[in-house]
């Protein structure tokens, strides 16, 4: 693990390959942590990427700078985390790579700081929230699917996500109901689970889901990023989006419900018999997704 302070955090990361290659930022989602990639980044190491990790806000080594400092995980907030993190390194374009809050966040970025991303490979398509459109219902088995995010906006779900080993049962219940073929034992969930104990975990989580649906309010100082980002913003840069077929938040298909967001260089691709935590669950096939884009 390495530290470095950068925005109003102080985050860990790990690193891999040679400290000079092509950069490729690496970002996980929830309920996991960096480990999501801890078969990706080897095979990109060795072809000669440097290959960087890091622990998002609220999670694993992570940590804020300031006490004072508002625990809320709006979805632009999250992407400044990483854009400070890139100014630390001194890292001025980088491949972004993500799924679920990894793939948002990269998205934002690409979005709006494209000089800053030389290829995106985005899980589960464009994924940047539109705040107003999620105040409208769904299809029931929509709805079904994201049955922890509406537990979280209770009371009863706060007190859940508070208790630390309730939060822990829950995140891997949650890994059993999004890769239903993904046969990980208990040394793989354990492993990540010491993320999940991060003292700011249950605030950032909760406001996360929370603010994205409307309930509680953001940051003023990301204000601005949100109006933008609520006119869905298309993305120009070389993209390569993956759906995989056994998650239940996704589709697949042929990426036709969002290919026209992306407006560069694109490729998508279906992986069958995969769930939601595709990188750790195809690493091969996800690495392969990185080096594809950085040549589109």
């Amino acid at each position: 693990m390495k530290y470095v302070k950068a925005g109003v955090l102080d985050v860990g990361y790990a690193e891999a390959g040679p400290a000079h290659g092509p950069v490729v930022l690496c970002l996980h989602g929830w309920p996991y942590d960096i480990h999501s990639y801890v078969d990706v980044a080897p095979l990109l190491a060795r072809q000669g990427y440097r290959v960087i990790v890091p622990f998002l806000r609220g999670h694993g080594g992570t940590r804020f700078l300031s006490g004072r400092t508002p625990r809320t995980a709006e979805q632009s907030a999250v992407a400044l985390d990483i854009l400070a993190l890139m100014d630390a390194l001194k890292v001025q374009r980088a491949v972004l790579a993500g799924f679920d809050w990894g793939s948002r966040t990269a998205d934002i970025i690409a979005a709006l700081w494209p000089e800053r991303v030389k290829a995106l490979v985005s899980t589960g398509g464009y994924l940047i929230t539109d705040v107003k459109a999620q105040s409208e219902p769904a299809a029931a088995a929509v709805e079904h699917n994201w049955w922890y995010q509406w537990y979280f906006a209770t009371e009863r779900g706060k007190k859940a996500m508070e208790d630390v080993e309730m939060r822990i049962a829950l995140c891997r219940h949650v890994w059993t109901l999004v890769s239903p073929t993904w046969d990980f034992d208990d040394a793989t969930f354990e492993r990540t689970a010491r993320s999940f104990r991060n003292p700011d975990y249950a605030a950032i989580v909760l406001h996360n889901y929370r603010w994205r649906i409307g309930l509680i309010e953001g940051e003023p100082r990301y204000d601005r990023y949100e109006k933008q980002l609520a006119a869905r913003p298309p993305i120009h840069v070389p993209t390569v989006t993956l759906d995989a077929a056994l998650d239940p938040f996704t589709p697949p298909g042929d990426g036709s419900a969002y290919r026209d967001h992306f407006t560069g260089p694109y490729e998508h691709r279906t992986l069958a018999d995969v769930g939601h935590n595709l990188p750790q669950e195809a690493p091969t096939a996800f690495a392969q997704a990185v080096v594809d884009a950085d040549h589109l």
